[in-house]
């Protein structure tokens, strides 16, 4: 069988640093065939490292649209191009993986998910964060009843000080947002997933911009703060049809003690679930009721879910890989994506809520009360 030939938009970190990787692990499977990005020299260098033979390069993302040998195309450029790109790759007949965001504001990502539902095409959003480890433990004991019904959760995705001053992530024209649409969206994700529930009722939320003025002690260096307008923290509630709720916390700076980044808490009526982060590690504990006694249960670190190598199986490299063959599967086989477009909307119709609740100082509902 052929290979699936696939071009490549956008070529900065999540480019090269999580798509051409996990591309690259797959090449069984498919070859790259195309290089874009607005700066040549990076589509060159990034060509020259993972092209096929024929590879070729460019500034215009609509030359790969116009190449009637590419089968898919990768969107990694910055969330507000996300609809657009993505829409012209379906509308030219191309399956789509687009990073995440969807899309900025819940029109467009409705809008991009009726695209590829009218094309016939695939469509997935790079939600990596589905295929860690313990997500994958959390996600089978789901499965097994384990929690029984999942009616309260908390998406995390907070940094004490941990503002990324590379690339435009501070530039909400290009972004759209900060933490919350950057963060935030992937432990929403993994939460929404893992209770298994999109049925959207209402969302409330507070948007802060408190210490975009405050550089001091981030992480990553000092950022500028002429060119910082994005919050600097985020919180909701969302409540589900059913009536089940999902508290979000995002965050690149705020004055707390720990950080939790891309974790989840949940809580059914057979027990609850939390992951949190150890360093590099991610660890879930277990809760429930076991012989009148409140329980608390880790599973067994090399045996259970890290496997041999903690490192090797809990990192972006390892997470790229499965992604990738995932979504390549699904192409191949005409299966659904492990992330379905369907899905990863309901993600930025949150978001997108937040935001604009923060904005109003009103809650946006879905259905009517």
């Amino acid at each position: 069988m052929a290979k699936l030939r696939i071009g490549i938009v956008g070529l900065g970190y999540i480019g090269t640093q999580k798509h051409l990787v996990g591309l690259a692990s797959q090449s069984d499977k498919a070859e790259i065939v195309a290089f874009c990005d607005i700066d040549e020299s990076r589509a060159q260098a990034a060509r020259d490292t993972h092209g096929s033979t024929d590879a070729y390069v460019t500034t215009d993302y609509r030359e790969l649209l116009a190449d009637p040998s590419i089968d898919v195309i990768h969107v990694c450029t910055w969330n507000t191009t996300h609809c657009e790109i993505t829409c012209a790759a379906l509308e030219a007949g191309k399956h789509v993986m687009c990073e995440k965001p969807m899309a900025v504001t819940g029109k467009d990502a409705r809008l991009m998910l009726e695209t590829a539902q009218r094309t016939g095409k695939k469509l997935t959003v790079g939600f990596q964060y589905r295929f860690r480890q313990d997500v994958q433990f959390m996600r089978a004991c789901v499965d097994e009843g384990r929690l029984g019904e999942i009616y309260a959760s908390k998406a995390h995705a907070v940094r004490r000080r941990g503002v990324p001053t590379w690339g435009v992530f501070t530039d909400k024209e290009k972004q759209g947002g900060g933490p919350l649409i950057d963060l935030g969206g992937h432990a929403i994700d993994m939460t929404l997933w893992l209770m298994n529930n999109y049925e959207l009722e209402s969302v409330t939320g507070v948007v802060n911009y408190k210490l975009g003025d405050k550089p001091e002690g981030n992480m990553g260096g000092p950022w500028n703060p002429e060119t910082y307008d994005v919050e600097d923290s985020a919180f909701g509630f969302v409540r589900f049809t059913n009536g089940a709720s999902m508290f979000v916390e995002a965050s690149w700076a705020l004055n707390v003690q720990d950080s939790r980044e891309a974790c989840t808490t949940l809580a059914g009526t057979e027990g609850g679930a939390d992951s949190v982060q150890d360093r590099s590690d991610y660890l879930v504990t277990l809760n429930n009721v076991q012989g009148g006694r409140m329980v608390l249960t880790r599973p067994e670190a090399g045996a259970t879910y890290f496997g041999p190598g903690r490192k090797a199986v809990g990192g972006m490299e390892a997470m790229a890989s499965m992604e990738a063959s995932h979504w390549l599967d699904a192409i191949v086989n005409d299966t659904e994506p492990v992330v379905t477009a369907e899905q990863a909307c309901v993600v930025t119709e949150v978001l997108d809520a937040i935001y604009t609740s923060g904005r109003t100082g009103q809650p946006v509902y879905f259905t009517k009360s």
